[in-house]
C-alpha cells in the first residue's frame, strides 16, 4: 500500500542532519526524496565513523551515522557550482513538491537556487531553509551547530549536576526537533498549496527550535520571575522524580500526583511520609525536596531494582531500569513494537542495513521503509535519464 506521501517529490540539498531527518521522516511517509549531493565526497557525514557498515567485500559503505538519517532516498551526485550543475538543480526543482536545503543564509542565491528563484519556475513549490539562526536577525549570517545551540538557546544552563559542568544531552536533540518541526511546516504548506495552488518558504532555524522546545522551564521563567537551574536528574516541578539508588545499581522513580506517591511511601514502608504535612502535596515536597528525598535514597537503598521495580509496577507508581542501548534493542517491548528494522541491501555483509523505524504507527497508510540509504550517486543515471539528458560534466557517479 502506498504511503500517505506518495506521489509527493522532495527535492534535499541538505546535508549533516536536521535537514536529512526531515527529509528522511517524508521519505518514510512515502515521498519520493532525491538527495543531491556533492561528487566524490557526498554528504559529510558518510565519513563520519566508525563504526561504517561493511560491504561484501569488507569495504565501507559510508558511516553508521549516515544510515541512521537517509534511508528511503534517491541519490544523485551533482556540482552545483558549474552552471551545468545549477541547470541540473533548476529542473528537478521544477518538477518537485518541495525543497529542504539548509545552506548559509544567501548561499543559495547567488547560484539562482533560492526560494524567489525556483518559485519564478514552480510556483507551487514548497522551499523550507535550515540554518542556526533563520533568515534575519543579527546572528543570521552565522554558522550553527547543535552544540552551540544547545548552549546558546538554554538547554545546557538546566542540564548536569548543580555543582557540575553545564551539560549537553547525549543525541543532537536540536537538530532532530528541528527536523520534526520542518517537517511538520513542509506538511502544513503542502495543505496550504492544495488548497490555493501556492507555494511558500518554510524557515526554520535551529536557535527558534532549542528556545521553544524549553516548554515548562522556559514558563518556569516567565511566569516566575527566576531563571531555572541545573537539578541533576530531578525535576523543576515534580517531587519525587528522578533517579534512586538501590542495592544493585539505580532506578527512575516518576510519581506524578499524591496518589502515587502515597502508594511509594507504603511499599518502601514509611507511609509516615506520606501523612507528613511537609510532604502531603507536590506543592509541599518540591519546597522540601532537600528534607524528603534523602529519606527516599535511604530506603529505595534496602531493595534490589528487579524487587523494587515489580512492587512499584503493580501497584501502579511509574518507575523503570535505565537502560544501555544494547539493552534497549534487547527489550521485550521494543521488540514487540518492531523499533529495529533490516532494510535489504545486496551490498551489505549479511544483505541487509539496519535501522530505526519511525515512531508513528498509521493504521490506513502504513510507513513506507522500502529502501536503504543510497550509495553516493547511486541513482543519478536514473534521475539523469528520466530529466531527458545526457551525462555531462556537472555529474557523475560513486566509484
Amino acid at each position: 500500500m502506498a504511503g500517505p506521501l506518495h506521489g509527493v517529490r522532495v527535492l534535499e540539498l541538505a546535508r549533516i542532519l536536521a535537514g536529512p531527518w526531515a527529509g528522511q521522516l517524508l521519505a518514510d511517509l512515502g515521498a519520493d526524496v532525491i538527495k543531491v549531493e556533492r561528487p566524490g565526497a557526498g554528504d559529510d557525514t558518510r565519513h563520519w565513523g566508525p563504526p561504517f557498515v561493511a560491504g561484501t567485500d569488507g569495504e565501507r559503505l559510508s558511516a553508521a551515522y549516515f544510515h541512521s538519517c537517509n534511508r528511503g532516498k534517491r541519490s544523485i551526485a551533482v556540482d552545483f557550482e558549474t552552471p551545468e550543475g545549477r541547470e541540473v538543480v533548476r529542473r528537478l526543482a521544477g518538477e518537485a513538491d518541495v525543497v529542504i536545503e539548509n545552506f548559509r543564509v544567501g548561499a543559495l542565491k547567488r547560484h539562482g537556487l533560492d526560494h524567489d528563484s525556483l518559485s519564478d519556475l514552480n510556483p507551487r513549490l514548497v522551499t523550507c531553509s535550515i540554518t542556526g539562526f533563520g533568515q534575519d536577525g543579527p546572528y543570521a549570517s552565522r554558522a550553527g551547530y547543535d552544540f552551540l545551540i544547545q548552549g546558546m538557546g538554554g538547554l545546557m544552563s538546566v542540564t548536569g549536576d548543580a555543582e557540575g559542568q553545564p551539560t549537553k544531552v547525549g543525541m543532537a536533540v536540536i537538530d532532530l526537533f528541528t527536523g520534526l518541526y520542518a517537517a511538520v511546516g513542509i506538511l502544513a504548506a503542502l495543505r496550504h498549496r492544495d488548497r490555493t495552488g501556492e507555494g511558500q518558504h518554510v524557515d526554520c532555524a535551529l536557535l527558534d527550535t532549542a528556545v521553544a522546545t524549553l516548554a515548562n522551564q522556559a514558563l518556569n521563567y516567565l511566569v516566575g520571575g527566576r531563571a531555572p537551574g541545573r537539578l541533576g536528574n530531578a525535576h523543576p516541578n515534580i517531587v519525587p522524580y528522578e533517579v534512586f539508588p538501590v542495592s544493585d545499581g539505580h532506578v527512575i522513580i516518576a510519581t506524578g500526583n499524591d496518589g502515587q506517591y502515597a502508594r511509594l511511601c507504603v511499599i518502601l514502608g514509611a507511609p509516615e511520609l506520606a501523612r507528613d504535612p511537609r510532604f502531603a502535596d507536590n506543592a509541599g515536597r518540591v519546597a522540601h525536596r532537600r528534607e524528603l528525598i534523602p529519606k527516599l535514597c535511604a530506603l529505595t537503598l534496602g531493595s534490589d531494582k528487579a524487587g523494587l521495580l515489580s512492587r512499584l509496577e503493580a501497584e501502579g507508581v511509574p518507575a523503570g531500569p535505565i537502560n544501555a542501548i544494547d539493552e534497549v534493542f534487547a527489550d521485550p517491548q521494543v521488540i514487540a513494537r518492531g523499533l529495529r528494522i533490516d532494510i535489504a541491501r545486496p551490498e551489505a555483509q549479511g544483505g541487509t542495513v539496519p535501522g530505526v523505524r519511525a515512531p508513528l504507527v498509521l493504521s490506513g497508510t502504513p510507513m513506507d521503509y522500502r529502501s536503504p540509504p543510497p550509495l553516493l550517486g547511486e541513482h543519478t543515471d536514473e534521475i539523469m535519464s528520466a530529466l531527458g539528458r545526457a551525462a555531462g560534466s556537472a555529474w557523475r557517479t560513486s566509484e
